[in-house]
């Protein structure tokens, strides 16, 4: 991959997002020179700066104009995460720099490649990294920006110069994914979220139909099926495709297998009358199987063999906080997952439940966004009655301001379970580590910064007896 324009220097205003260190990380890679800031570390930033990129963490606009004398010679790029009024993006606009979204940044950068985008409400990540990593291990080769860290390579950018593919999580947030032009394109899930943006349900389908009208001439949409009751206006020549997990579709998996801690699959294409038995999948949860059967059909499509998808699906190790085992023992069992939709709650929980049917499980879950939360308590609360005891944690505001009345306590007041409680998170270990009664089965679930309790959570459960 190549430099996307001419700059040679480029400041991040919320470099510690998962979208904005691929891109920094990208940038810097390419040789430019490569600084940010960020509201607070995290393991992300860390991670950036040993990797030579100095990061602070205090808004200084005073800083800015000492390292970029010349600010026609600057990008900035910034998160909508960041405030309008924040000193140092007010200063870069009124100075003159050219100051664009991640989203611009982005597609500027994967404008000549040949695009392969997963979009849709749940499973992109998962579906993304599975793809990228079917397409950079194999003959083909293949670049990615992701939204999760990849556990194969401990990032999430993969970097290829000699392949002229690249895999890209298309954003729905902020109409992000409407910067990318792809080849080919899944969509994963059409659930309502995001309505802050789009106003509606109606309003977040049409965002959808915009991104897959983006599909250049020729390529591909490949679309879960039964997400569409009727078929989206795509441009001249685009073939439209379905994938399905346990019934039949263009392409889809079956014959599911749990053995010996493995989990085993078969995935048939109808497209190309091929069917690969008894495939394993690295990371053994059944709604990972209708992942990597959209991630395969996409691959396939553009080259990688069976051979190099059986051999790369047993391989893959997973990513960071999607459904990640980090405490297995007699005693207990973490998993600690990202989910932070209604859905993806009960995808979580449901998986859990598949692989312990016999345990009690409790669920620590922090909301994310007010908006979300006024939007969609009464299934939060739905999907968390499914859990035999439930902790909430006060809602992650990230971007916003609190919305009067919304608060975890609406969801705790719909929840049916019968042991149910709310924890101030900075509480939550030393919560846990005076009781005596704890299940074996902790989940822990959420988008905000409930990750910074997951190292001190996993420590005590490893210890504790």
């Amino acid at each position: 991959m190549t430099t996307p324009n001419s700059y040679k220097k480029v400041y991040f205003i919320g470099i510690g997002g998962i979208g904005m260190s691929a891109l920094a990380r990208y940038f810097h890679s390419n040789g430019a020179e490569v600084q940010g800031y960020d509201l607070t570390p995290s393991p992300l930033t860390e991670a950036l700066q040993a990797e030579g990129i100095p990061i602070h963490y205090t808004d200084n606009p005073e800083l800015i104009a000492q390292s970029y004398p010349h600010p026609s010679k600057v990008l900035v790029v910034y998160t909508p995460a960041v405030p309008e009024d924040l000193g140092e993006l007010k200063y870069c606009r009124e100075k003159g720099f050219r100051v664009v979204k991640r989203s611009e940044a982005l597609g500027e950068a994967v404008r000549t490649q040949q695009l392969l985008a997963v979009a849709g409400t749940h499973g992109k990540t998962t579906t993304s990294s599975l793809l990228a990593h079917l397409m950079h291990s194999s003959h083909v080769g293949g670049n990615a920006f992701l939204g999760g860290i990849v556990t194969n390579y401990s990032s999430n950018l993969l970097l290829d110069t000699k392949s002229d593919f690249v895999v890209v999580e298309a954003d729905e947030y902020d109409r992000s994914f409407l910067h990318l032009s792809p080849h080919m394109a899944i969509v994963t899930s059409l659930d309502p979220d995001h309505l802050d943006i789009y106003g509606s349900p109606a309003g977040y389908r049409e965002g959808f139909d915009q991104f897959v009208a983006r599909i250049k001439p020729h390529g591909v949409l490949l679309h879960k099926k039964g997400i569409y009751t009727e078929l989206p206006q795509c441009a001249e020549g685009v073939r439209i495709l379905s994938y399905a997990m346990g019934e039949e579709a263009d392409f889809y998996a079956d014959n599911l297998q749990f053995k010996e801690g493995k989990l085993f699959f078969d995935w048939h294409s109808k497209v190309h009358n091929i069917d690969l038995l008894r495939l394993e999948l690295g990371v053994p949860i059944a709604i990972n199987v209708e992942n990597a059967t959209a991630a395969m059909a996409i691959a396939y499509l553009n080259g990688v063999t069976a051979d190099e998808l059986r051999e790369s699906l047993a391989s893959f190790k997973g990513i960071h906080r999607r459904f990640e085992r980090l405490v297995d023992t007699p005693r207990y069992v973490f998993i600690d997952d990202y989910a932070h939709h209604p859905e993806e709650l009960r995808a979580a929980i449901t998986s859990v439940r598949r692989l312990y049917p016999e345990e009690s499980i409790l669920g620590i879950f922090q909301p994310h966004l007010y908006s979300r939360t006024q939007d969609f308590y009464k299934e939060f609360a739905q999907s968390l009655s499914l859990l035999n005891e439930v902790i909430l944690l006060p809602i992650y505001p990230a971007r916003e301001e609190p919305i009067p009345g919304v608060t975890s306590q609406l969801i705790f007041d719909k929840i049916t379970s019968p042991c149910k409680s709310i924890v101030e998170r900075e509480e939550l270990v030393t919560h846990l580590e005076r009781r005596d009664d704890l299940p074996r089965i902790i989940l822990t679930l959420g988008a905000g910064n409930i990750d910074r309790i997951v190292p001190p959570l996993a420590h005590l459960l490893r210890t504790k007896q």
